[in-house]
């Protein structure tokens, strides 16, 4: 599962990586994908958007198990 959950985020970085961002998978446990932030995406007032309809809305929809997407430092 976790392959999957990487490969799902190697699909979104380009997408954050042009906004001077970067999302880094650190861990799935428990249904909860746990990803730091990078670059631009460290404090920009986006990142709640980007986060709930973005990384969450697709890794939701794509990996069967994930039931949240939280952020860590």
């Amino acid at each position: 599962m976790e392959q999957k959950i990487i490969y799902i985020l190697e699909k979104i970085r380009p997408y954050l990586q042009n906004d001077g961002g970067d999302v880094e998978f650190v861990k799935f446990e428990n249904g909860i994908v746990y990803v730091r932030m990078h670059g631009a995406c460290v404090g920009c007032v986006q990142l709640d958007t980007t986060m709930k309809d973005g990384i969450e809305a697709l890794l939701l929809e794509e990996v069967p198990g994930v039931i949240a997407v939280e952020q860590v430092e």
